[in-house]
C-alpha cells in the first residue's frame, strides 16, 4: 500500500501514440531504425512514446517524445524515464511526428520544455504537409532553429535528412535509407529465397558428386576384375 506522501509517476498519460496510420508509420520507422543504428552500443537508450519526467517531485511536469535517444544510459525496459534515476541525464535527441490534431500551442510548450531540459537536438516532422523543422542547442542554451534541413546531418546521430523527393528520406551514417518493416520483411524474404536456392543447388551438386563417385567405383571394380589396377591409369 502506498504511503500517503508517496508521489506517483504514472507510466501512461492516457494519450494515444498516434492519430493516424501515417503518423504511426513514421514514429515506428524512426524508432526502429534508431534501434538498429545503436544496437551494438550498450550505453545508448532509445525509446518511443515513453513518458519522461525531468524533475523529481513534480509528476505533472512530463512529456512523451515520439522518439528519443539518450547517450550514457543502458538499454533495458522502463515504465517511464525518471531523469533523476538515470544519473540525471536528459535525452540528447528527441523527435516529434505531427498529426492534424497537434496544436501550435502544444508544440510551443514542448519546444520550451525541451529547451529547459537541455535537449541538444529536436526534430519535428509533419508528414501531411511535408514540413521538417530542426532545432539545435546553441551557445545561449536555447534550441535555435536550423535554417536549412535539406541535407542536414545530425551531429549526435550521424543520420541525414533529404527533402529533395516527394517524401522525407532519412539515411544512416553509412548511406542506407531508413527502412520500413515491410521493406525489411521483403529483403528478409529475398535473402531467405536466395539461401534456399543455394541450398538446393548445393544438394544437387552433392547428388551429382555421389553419382560420379558411384560410376568411378563401378568402373574401378570392372578394371580390377580384368586384372587392371585403376590407380595406374
Amino acid at each position: 500500500m502506498l504511503a500517503t506522501n508517496q508521489i506517483v509517476y504514472p507510466d501512461s498519460d492516457g494519450q494515444p501514440m498516434s492519430d493516424n496510420t501515417k503518423q504511426f508509420r513514421w514514429i515506428t520507422v524512426i524508432k526502429s531504425n534508431l534501434d538498429w543504428l545503436f544496437q551494438d552500443e550498450e550505453l545508448v537508450f532509445v525509446a518511443g512514446d515513453l513518458l519522461w519526467y525531468p524533475v523529481e517531485g513534480n509528476p505533472k511536469y512530463r512529456v512523451a517524445p515520439d522518439a528519443m535517444v539518450v547517450f550514457g544510459r543502458p538499454k533495458g525496459d522502463r515504465g517511464s524515464y525518471k531523469q533523476w534515476e538515470e544519473d540525471n541525464i536528459a535525452p540528447q535527441v528527441v523527435f516529434e511526428i505531427l498529426s492534424p490534431g497537434n496544436t501550435e500551442g502544444e508544440m510551443e510548450r514542448k519546444l520550451q520544455i525541451y529547451a529547459r531540459c537541455e535537449v541538444e537536438e529536436y526534430y519535428v516532422y509533419y508528414p501531411d504537409r511535408y514540413i521538417l523543422k530542426g532545432y539545435q542547442r546553441g551557445d545561449d542554451l536555447f534550441l535555435d532553429r536550423i535554417e536549412v534541413m535539406n541535407g542536414w546531418t545530425s551531429p549526435r546521430l550521424g543520420i541525414s535528412f533529404d527533402l529533395s523527393g516527394e517524401e522525407l528520406q532519412i539515411t544512416h551514417p553509412d548511406g542506407r535509407i531508413f527502412e520500413t518493416f515491410d521493406t525489411v520483411a521483403t529483403e528478409r524474404d529475398l535473402i531467405l529465397a536466395d539461401k534456399q536456392q543455394l541450398e538446393a543447388e548445393n544438394r544437387q551438386l552433392e547428388i551429382e558428386k555421389q553419382k560420379l563417385e558411384a560410376e568411378k567405383n563401378k568402373r574401378d571394380t570392372k578394371l580390377r576384375e580384368l586384372g587392371i589396377d585403376p590407380d595406374l591409369l
